[in-house]
Order: structure tokens, then C-alpha cells, then sequence
């Protein structure tokens, strides 16, 4: 019997978690469900999470010596950054097109709002939310980029936050290692390769767990739903978010289709294990290993390409927060009867654009980016609360929905990439167990 493919694992470990999850909130399983299930799907991520470091480093230090030339990296480096924000800006633009034209923000009722606010805006996460977003605006215009060199590369490596402190230490680090010469560079590249290798080798073993681990998420995600009447009350604000979320993907693989001339299913078969576990995780970051094999092995993208292009885009690339952003702030202006001039918008995608270069690529950065985005705007302070908790209800089933297009984003800038300088192949995958029968 053929074996069915991991894209089919994932989802029908989605499918099989989110049944269980209602099942277990009809009879109360709440508990269990949180101290019996759940673990296993934050071991997942944690081992995810474990290898993201060790990786970028690997292979970014291998894409690098690979190059022979610095300036085919300065090539590499300028196409990114110039499409990551031309993206930014199409998803920034979509929402806010689409939030005037939809105007969710109307149809909610003072009752609801009320409701809303008495349930959410004193909570400790949304004031959390409202204090990290005052200490990001709070510094200098610059900090962004004193933020980004490390003091300590050691202490930079062991914080997954700290994604871009690796990312310059590991590229001024690569180029040091061409500036010296193949010879003498020699012992450390091979040491990188063989690292990269095992890796990667690592991400295999780990995706034997992923349908397992992606039912113990989705069904944790369930129990932990909040009041559904609150739910449905915000179902067209959410739909709206989602539209233009997919119209996102549409957006990418119109791209896909034209520059690189590859079929759009079949880009997104391949992709497809990233997108659900982007889905199932929230995170970027911790879906990284998985969309840097994807897009190497499956799609055909050279590693000194995607090794910069998807670790940068982890960081700083946002399609899917920066709509989100978008939608949001005029769905909450709309709401709570706060009027937006075109200057306004215009604001909005100027900061939800800044503000995405320095988000986290963790579960609810976009709440915090969304509070700067609307101080951008002189929303009121003692409002801001009130609109946080208008749309906290439904964040995180679409925050999953966002992390989807932001790892889709990341893969189809380094394909196009990969396609402007020559370096898409054709897709070698592996598995898990090909030098199996050589140790056993």
C-alpha cells in the first residue's frame, strides 16, 4: 500500500484534532486535554525551535562560501529586501481596500462592543500587548538597527528572538571565511556542510512526529476557544481578514506562475507541510526548518539563496501580519465611531510596513505592531484597550491563518529570487531513512 504523503498526515492530524477538540469540550475534557495532549505538541515545537539556530548558521555559512563572490550576496541581499517590501506593501494596500469596502466595523452593536471590552480590555495580555508596543515606539528611529548587532554572539544564539543578532553574526562571519581564502577556510566549511547536513537530517526525523503533534495543537486550540456568540458577533470582520489573506496567496501565485514559470498547485503541494504546520504553530520561526527543507529540497531553490532569503523573511517579512494590521485598525475606528482621513491610511501603511521589520516571528507580535499602528494615527489612549479587546477574541485562529501567508510570502520571494539570479533547480528531496540500511 503506497504510503499517503506527509502534506495528508498533517492534515488529517488538523482535521482528527480540531473533531477531538469539540468532542472533548462536550464532555469536559478540558483538563485532560491541556495536561495529557498539549505537551506533545509543544515538545514539537520546541524541537523546532531547538534546530532553528543551528540551521540558519549551517546553512547560511554554507550558502555563503558556496558563492566564491561577494557581490553575487549583495545581489541576493538588494532582490530580497526590494521584493519583501514590495509584497508588504500589496498586503497592506489589499486590507485596506477591502476593510472600506466591507466596512465590518459597522455591524457591531454597542452590546457586543460592551461585551467585548468588559470581557478583554483589562486582561494582562492586552495590557501586555499595550506596554511592549509603548517601548518599541519609545525608541530611537535607529534602534532597529543597533538591535540587530550582537554584543554577545553567544548569548545571541541561545534567543530565538534574537534571530537577526544571528543572522549578522553568521553573515559577517561567512564573509570573513571568503575573505581568507578557499584554503585556509577549507577545514571550516567542511565542519559547516556536515552540520547543515545533519540538520537537516534532524527536520526529517522531527516530521515523522508533525501529524501527531499538529492534532495535540489543534485540539488544544479548541478547548481554549473563547465565547462563540463573541465569535460569530466578529464573523465578518474575521472573514474580511481572511479574504484578503487569500487573496494574498492568489497574489503569490500569479507570481510564481509568471517570473518562474512553474505551476502554482504544484508550487503549493510543496510547500504545503510548512503552510500546515505555519498554521498549526503560529509561528514563523518555529515552522523555518521546515519551510528552509521544503523550498531547498522540494521546490529546487539553491541553499546560498534560501539560507539568507528565509531567515531574513522569518524576522522581517509580515504580508500576512501587516494585512491583519490593516484590516484591524480601521475595523476598530470603524467600531468605536473614530473617523480616518485618506492621510490616516496612508499613515497606516507606512507604519504597519516599519513595524513588520521589527515584529517578532512569535505568536501575537501582530497585536503589539497593531497598538503602534494605531497610535500612528492619534487613535485614542484610553480607547486603545477597548480596541484590542474588539478583536482579541478571534486573534489567535487568525494569527494562524496570517502565519500561513507569511511563511508562503518568505518561500515565494526566495523562489522568484532564486529564479532572477539562476539558481532554481530541479528538486532533490530526501528522506529520513536513506543511509537507514548502511547503520541498522
Amino acid at each position: 500500500m503506497k504510503k499517503l504523503a506527509l502534506h495528508w498526515q498533517i492534515l488529517l492530524g488538523m482535521v482528527v484534532g480540531i473533531i477531538f477538540g469539540f468532542i472533548a469540550i462536550q464532555f469536559g475534557w478540558k483538563n485532560f486535554v491541556s495536561n495529557w495532549i498539549n505537551p506533545f505538541g509543544t515538545i514539537f515545537v520546541k524541537l523546532l525551535k531547538l534546530i532553528a539556530v543551528p540551521l540558519i548558521i549551517a546553512s547560511l555559512i554554507k550558502g555563503i562560501s558556496d558563492l566564491k563572490d561577494i557581490s553575487k550576496f549583495r545581489n541576493i541581499g538588494v532582490r530580497t529586501i526590494f521584493l519583501y517590501i514590495a509584497t508588504t506593501i500589496v498586503a497592506i494596500t489589499i486590507g485596506l481596500l477591502l476593510v472600506n469596502i466591507v466596512q465590518p466595523g459597522k455591524g457591531i452593536s454597542e452590546e457586543t462592543i460592551s461585551k467585548l471590552t468588559n470581557t478583554y480590555a483589562n486582561s494582562s495580555s492586552v495590557q501586555g500587548k499595550i506596554i511592549e508596543a509603548s517601548k518599541q515606539k519609545s525608541s530611537g528611529p535607529l534602534q532597529f538597527l543597533v538591535d540587530m548587532v550582537p554584543d554577545n554572539a553567544i548569548k545571541a544564539m541561545g534567543n530565538n528572538a534574537s534571530m537577526l543578532q544571528v543572522i549578522f553574526f553568521t553573515i559577517f562571519f561567512g564573509i570573513s571565511m571568503l575573505l581568507i581564502g578557499e584554503k585556509r577556510a577549507k577545514p571550516l566549511k567542511k565542519f559547516f556542510d556536515s552540520l547543515n547536513e545533519v540538520v537537516l537530517k534532524m527536520v526529517d526525523l522531527i516530521m515523522l512526529f508533525a501529524p501527531y503533534a499538529v492534532f495535540a495543537l489543534l485540539a488544544n486550540v479548541v478547548v481554549s476557544s473563547n465565547d462563540p456568540d463573541l465569535l460569530v458577533a466578529l464573523l465578518k470582520y474575521s472573514l474580511t481578514v481572511v479574504f484578503g489573506l487569500l487573496l494574498m496567496i492568489v497574489f503569490y501565485m500569479v507570481l510564481i506562475s509568471i517570473f518562474t514559470k512553474k505551476n502554482p498547485l504544484w508550487f503549493l503541494k510543496q510547500l504545503s507541510p510548512a503552510q500546515l504546520l505555519a498554521f498549526s504553530t503560529s509561528s514563523s520561526a518555529a515552522t523555518l526548518p521546515v519551510t528552509m527543507e521544503r523550498v531547498e529540497e522540494h521546490i529546487g531553490v539553491d541553499k546560498e539563496v534560501s539560507s539568507f532569503v528565509l531567515p531574513v523573511g522569518a524576522t522581517i517579512n509580515m504580508d500576512g501580519t501587516s494585512l491583519y494590521q490593516a484590516v484591524a485598525a480601521v475595523f476598530i475606528a470603524q467600531a468605536l465611531g473614530f473617523d480616518l482621513t485618506f492621510t490616516n491610511q496612508l499613515f497606516i501603511i507606512l507604519t504597519a510596513l516599519l513595524a513588520s521589520i521589527g515584529s517578532a516571528a512569535v505568536p501575537g507580535a501582530g497585536m503589539v505592531m497593531l497598538v503602534i499602528v494605531l497610535e500612528s494615527i492619534s487613535f485614542p489612549a484610553d480607547k486603545l484597550a477597548i480596541g484590542l479587546a474588539l478583536i482579541f477574541a478571534v486573534d489567535r485562529p487568525l494569527d494562524m491563518c496570517r502565519t500561513v501567508v507569511n511563511v508562503t510570502g518568505d518561500a515565494t520571494v526566495s523562489t522568484l529570487v532564486a529564479k532572477s539570479i539562476g539558481k532554481l533547480r530541479k528538486p532533490k528531496p530526501k528522506n529520513w531513512d536513506d543511509n537507514y540500511d548502511s547503520v541498522k
